[in-house]
């Protein structure tokens, strides 16, 4: 009997230690649970990072401050949009011309750079609500009394930004045998030194660059005649991009509502 018991006890004492074994092995994948419920929600709690384009010589729009950082009216509106929005942004220098071109291709997200709604650039990219009034006129040196108006410019040359609606009206003035020539530059501030250098009649751009212009340099540039064009800016996203978009929106108008569009307002203009 003494036998037959120690044979029990044995047994019992087996299967007590494989009960043990296989519950220490069961808490494994709750702790593994745990960890992956954690990851996911630090992966929620992750801001989205949008890719800002931006040509950072179209002051009060986009420039660049002493210390190298691209600043301005568009950058800071963008930013402000974001966050509303909750969402990150990451600003990115790219000439003005490749930025439609960077949308398409994925390269950034966004493009927030003065940028003109215009049937043709609808074609190939998605505008943003407007969220400013920019028409074009013609500037020239303070002391030319000569232009007055589009009729003078006649035989004259002009100075533009590539990739611009000042651009655009140009050619359209040339071709109607009003310029005699089109010079076409990267930046505005190179576009203006033409002109203070003497190597162009006049300037076509947009209002508000050219004011900004104005009045960093005083007494060397006016504007003159009517508006040539009517122009709204938007904030563009890359075509059938529309959950950006809407973001993009209802930010802007958040921004409105809350006085902040107001304050920028006032900051640069």
């Amino acid at each position: 009997m003494k036998k037959y018991f120690k044979l029990i006890l044995t047994g019992l004492l087996i299967v007590g230690l494989m009960i043990a074994v296989v519950g220490c092995g069961g808490e494994e994948p709750a702790a593994s649970s745990n960890e992956d419920t954690n990851e996911q929600q630090a992966d929620s709690n992750e801001k989205k990072v949008y890719i800002v384009g931006t040509e950072p010589t179209f002051p009060p729009f986009e420039m660049t401050d002493d210390q190298g950082n691209i600043t301005g009216f568009d950058i800071d509106l963008i930013k402000a949009i974001a966050e509303e929005e909750g969402f990150e942004v990451e600003i990115k220098k790219l000439g003005f011309d490749g930025l439609i071109m960077a949308l398409q291709s994925g390269n950034i997200d966004i493009a927030a750079s003065g940028m003109s709604i215009t049937p043709k650039r609808l074609e190939s990219v998605d505008f943003s609500d407007p969220y400013i009034d920019a028409g074009l006129k013609i500037a020239v040196t303070a002391d030319n009394n000569e232009i007055k108006s589009k009729e003078d410019l006649k035989g004259k040359v002009a100075a533009v930004q590539i990739g611009t609606t000042g651009a655009e009206k140009a050619y359209e003035l040339k071709e109607e045998g009003l310029l005699k020539e089109v010079k076409t530059f990267k930046t505005v501030d190179i576009v203006f030194m033409e002109l203070l250098n003497g190597g162009a009649d006049c300037v076509i751009n947009d209002v508000p660059v050219t004011e900004a212009y104005m009045s960093k340099n005083e007494g060397k540039i006016k504007m003159v005649g009517e508006p040539l064009v009517g122009d709204q800016y938007g904030i563009a996203v890359a075509k059938g991009n529309s959950e950006l978009l809407e973001k993009i929106n209802s930010g802007l108008k958040k921004v409105k509502e809350s006085g902040k569009y107001d304050e920028l307002i006032k900051k640069y203009f």
